[in-house]
């Protein structure tokens, strides 16, 4: 493996800073019910839908990104996955805004259901966790022009991060009955 860039250098404590931060102030706002601490907020019961779709364009243009790149087409598959990274921003703001503004809906299957939705609930929220310093120092390899390092490890963040995409939308899915 080569040495790091300066470029790599210069971003790796913002790395892991945010990858420490995103996780922790998430799981604060997400025990926040603004309605509970007596706030008029309107509850945001459009958004599931809504992020879950984006998480369904996410999973696509990581695809299309990597198809890209295959292709040689290096600009096309870095737009892209400025895309997919301003995408799971997207994502990740409407998440805490619904859980600010409205009461978590329970899952209300039975059986074998209930246990393949909890275990795809679990892994996609571990590893949405644990994708967030592997997209940040793939992204930071590849503008960097470190290719074979951002390659190898691209390897292990991309099927991280279309699993967290693709699981973000099962879950939806296996939820959006329950909703009220």
């Amino acid at each position: 493996m080569g040495m790091m860039t300066a470029e790599e250098k210069k971003y790796k404590k913002w790395i892991i800073t945010l990858s420490i931060i995103i996780p922790l102030v998430v799981a604060m706002l997400f025990g926040v019910n603004l309605r509970k601490l007596g706030y008029d907020v309107e509850p945001l019961t459009f958004l599931p839908p809504i992020y879950a779709t984006i998480n369904g364009i996410t999973a696509v243009l990581l695809m299309v990104a990597v198809s890209a790149v295959k292709r040689g087409n290096r600009k096309l598959h870095e737009n892209l996955i400025k895309v997919c990274m301003g995408c799971s921003v997207a994502f990740l703001l409407m998440y805490v805004a619904y859980h600010m503004t409205s009461e978590s809906t329970p899952y209300g299957g039975e059986g074998t259901l209930r246990y393949l939705y909890f275990i795809v609930l679990i892994s996609h929220i571990l590893l949405s966790i644990i994708v967030i310093p592997f997209v940040l120092f793939t992204f930071v390899r590849g503008i960097a022009g470190a290719y074979e390092r951002h390659k190898k490890l691209a390897r292990i963040t991309y099927p991280m991060w279309l699993y967290v995409a693709v699981t973000g939308v099962v879950v939806y899915l296996m939820i959006s009955p329950y909703y009220n």
